[in-house]
């Protein structure tokens, strides 16, 4: 059976350890104060290259809109049945704006047709009469 002084002590050998623990700690902190001015330069980049005050000065009611929208989605809303609803509404309220003016063109030729009392079918050539009443 070993004793204890036949077993190599945990960590370095010499000064107990003391000494290389202090040294990894100070690379350790060396590391995290490198990562922090990373992070914080590339904060400033990002702030200067987004410019939100900016933003939110020219076109305060967009900056509020896309907001709620990012907050919308992040929150989860995207796959829900309010959202099912918001699309279906947007869809149809949007064909019936592509729609209304195709059928407003229509009625009003159909409109002028029977306005002028033309008796022809829609699509039937245009009959026309010389001075002498024949047909040309």
């Amino acid at each position: 059976m070993e004793t204890r002084e036949q077993r190599p002590p945990n960590g370095p050998r010499g000064n107990g350890g003391a000494h290389g623990l202090g040294e990894r700690l100070d690379k350790a902190s060396q590391a995290a104060g490198q990562t922090w001015s990373r992070a914080r330069d590339t904060y400033t980049d990002v702030r200067a290259a987004v410019d939100l005050p900016g933003r939110v000065d020219r076109h305060p009611y967009g900056t509020l809109a896309a907001a709620l929208g990012i907050g919308y989605v992040l929150g989860g809303g995207l796959f829900t049945a309010l959202t099912g609803r918001i699309v279906g509404l947007g869809l149809r309220v949007g064909l019936r704006l592509a729609v209304l003016p195709l059928i407003k063109d229509e009625i009003s030729d159909l409109a002028e047709m029977l306005g002028q009392g033309d008796e022809r079918a829609p699509g039937e050539a245009t009959v026309t009469r010389d001075d002498a009443g024949e047909r040309t």
